[in-house]
């Protein structure tokens, strides 16, 4: 089962078009434009744990990278300049580290880039520089928000059925309650059961949904994508 499991986590990328929008969807709107060099050149994401912000910076990184411009992802650290640069966990950053996002907010406007910056509150809370939160509060400022357990659950199902899965819904219900709250790691955990009832031939139910989970956490595998 570890073995299952290692092998299915990879394989997930984070794209604009499987990020399930719920009530974001002005905001994915706006970052195709941006993409497409339409509109505000930076762009501050911010929310809870689990809301999609990591999914949406990756997601234009790779977006980027497909249209043939150098673009970088940085967690907690600040890359050099490039067409496209995300920087998630802002609120992480040391001293240093805001010295150089701020130096390099004013490179990637002068030089027409786009820059996304991610972190858990609104721009003017961030316990960052004063010049620093200024500045990204100066661009397009959006909250993601969570989806509901509701739009959760139509995700799930969507996802099983484009798998070919028939997925009662007290499995649904089961990884609602006792799995990671954000999207990407339920999908994860989905596929898994998924193979898993391919090799032993059976029905999902929540005994197996079960042995799934108890397995991914015993190997402390990285599913979850806030």
């Amino acid at each position: 089962m570890n073995q299952l499991l290692l092998g299915i986590a990879p394989d997930w990328v984070p794209t604009l078009d499987n990020f399930v929008s719920g009530h974001n969807v002005e905001l994915l709107e706006r970052l195709r434009h941006a993409l497409l060099g339409e509109g505000e050149r930076s762009i501050y994401l911010w929310g809870e744990a689990g809301s999609g912000k990591s999914h949406l910076l990756r997601a234009l990184v790779v977006a980027a990278q497909e249209l043939g411009l150098s673009a970088e992802y940085a967690v907690a650290n600040v890359p050099v300049v490039a067409d496209v640069i995300a920087v998630d966990d802002v609120h992480t950053l040391d001293g240093e580290a805001q010295i150089a996002l701020f130096a390099l907010y004013n490179q990637m406007r002068d030089s027409g880039g786009l820059l996304l910056v991610s972190g858990t509150m609104a721009a003017m809370q961030l316990g960052l520089r004063d010049d620093l939160r200024t500045r990204l509060g100066w661009g397009l400022v959006y909250e993601v928000h969570c989806l509901s357990d509701e739009e959760k659950a139509q995700a799930l199902q969507r996802h099983a059925y484009a798998r070919g899965l028939e997925l009662p819904s007290e499995v649904i219900q089961y990884l609602l309650r006792h799995g990671r709250r954000d999207l990407p790691a339920l999908l994860t955990t989905l596929d898994a059961l998924d193979e898993l009832c391919l090799r032993l031939k059976r029905w999902p139910s929540v005994p197996l949904l079960r042995e799934v989970m108890q397995t991914a956490s015993q190997a402390d595998l990285p599913f979850n994508t806030d």
